[in-house]
């Protein structure tokens, strides 16, 4: 997944610029070191989007875990009443 993550985060990047050069009527290949620093960002940018997701999923997974354990010991071992 980090590859692909990486490729489609650095064509964002690329299609990003160009579209920007593309807008301002500029030549697509203005300034290379925009497009390189725009794939940069979006490989990065794209990346950090998974890590995210996927402690997001951690921090739900571990809060469904608590939630389930409080309220197993409510409703079966609270029958001591």
């Amino acid at each position: 997944m980090a590859v692909s993550a990486t490729v489609i985060g650095a064509l964002l990047g690329l299609g990003t610029q160009m579209y920007s050069n593309a807008l301002r009527k500029l030549p697509y290949m203005r300034h290379p070191w925009e497009h390189l620093l725009g794939m940069g960002l979006g490989a990065v940018f794209v990346n950090q989007l998974v890590n995210w997701d996927a402690q997001l999923q951690r921090d739900l997974d571990n809060m469904l875990e608590k939630a389930k354990a409080a309220n197993e010991r409510r409703y079966f071992d609270g029958d001591d009443d």
